[in-house]
């Protein structure tokens, strides 16, 4: 499915991590694309730069973000965001990604950063917030923003919108697509009681670019997104409902903790693209 947000392949990728960086350019592995984080790469030069111009010379790169905080409103974390933005853009300049991604969520207050990505108030007016950090990143870097939805453990009081509904309504008002993590929505979904699938039916077909697929762990009763374990059935039952609702797109295995051999990395990616190809058949034999 070609996408207008996105010049990545409809097919499965892996996030390259610094570990696997020489390994992956002796050995070119066949893999549709890979995902990187864009804070890795902000420096004028240096060996881990050098690596990625080198893998985006032979496939397509994302560049995915964590730090743009579009969540956050105070006047000096707008400042930081914006020199954030100029490194972000130097990156886009230099590499020419496939797409460009951040997180729905802030991290950061007073222009100080905080080691997480919090979830918002779903509130209106968070809604007008995010949706004029989106729009300036979005202007700045010339380019449409692909947004993701994160892992949450609590809730606020006074919500005015459930988070599926808010995700949408900022693509609607922005133009940006959609990074659907459904690790994420399950996670979600087991911590506070609502259905994974409510969440996908609320999300417009057009807008997902992108699917994020992960691993993670149950600590004191709460399912937490470490990044750290293979993909786990329910998610990659819940994967499958998003094929079949969003139809074949660009879909990423994320691994960050406990980081596994490349080849396990890429058996896990395998099994996101038999599901793909599989979609690919079903929906060829209907037609």
């Amino acid at each position: 499915m070609k996408s207008a947000f996105s010049t990545l392949p409809p097919c499965a990728g892996i996030g390259l991590r610094d570990p696997h960086h020489r390994e992956f350019l002796d050995t070119r592995p066949a893999i549709g694309w890979v995902e990187v984080h864009s804070e890795n790469f902000f420096g004028a030069g240096g060996e881990t730069l050098r690596v990625l111009e080198a893998v985006r010379q032979h496939i397509p790169v994302s560049l995915h973000g964590v730090g743009l905080s579009l969540g956050s409103g105070d006047r000096a974390s707008r400042e930081k965001s914006r020199s954030h933005l100029k490194k972000l853009k130097s990156l886009v300049e230099r590499i020419a990604p496939a797409a460009v991604s951040d997180h729905l969520c802030w991290s950061a207050v007073g222009g100080a950063y905080l080691n997480d990505l919090l979830p918002l108030p779903y509130t209106r007016e968070a809604l007008a917030v995010v949706c004029s950090r989106v729009h300036e990143a979005q202007e700045y870097l010339g380019r449409p923003l692909l947004v993701e939805n994160v892992s949450s453990y609590l809730e606020f009081r006074g919500a005015e919108l459930p988070e599926w509904d808010f995700l949408a309504e900022v693509a609607r008002r922005t133009g940006c697509g959609i990074l659907l993590d459904v690790n994420n929505i399950h996670v979600s979904a087991q911590n506070h009681g609502f259905k994974a699938r409510n969440y996908l039916a609320a999300i417009p077909v057009g807008c997902v670019a992108e699917i994020h697929l992960a691993g993670h762990e149950e600590t004191d009763g709460l399912l937490v997104d470490t990044h750290s374990r293979p993909v786990c059935a329910e998610v990659w039952a819940l994967f499958e409902e998003a094929l079949a609702r969003f139809g074949p797109c660009p879909c990423l295995i994320e691994w960050d903790n406990d980081i596994p051999p490349l080849a396990e990395l890429l058996r896990e990616a395998g099994k996101a693209q038999a599901l793909l190809d599989n979609r690919e058949k079903r929906h060829a034999r209907v037609a």
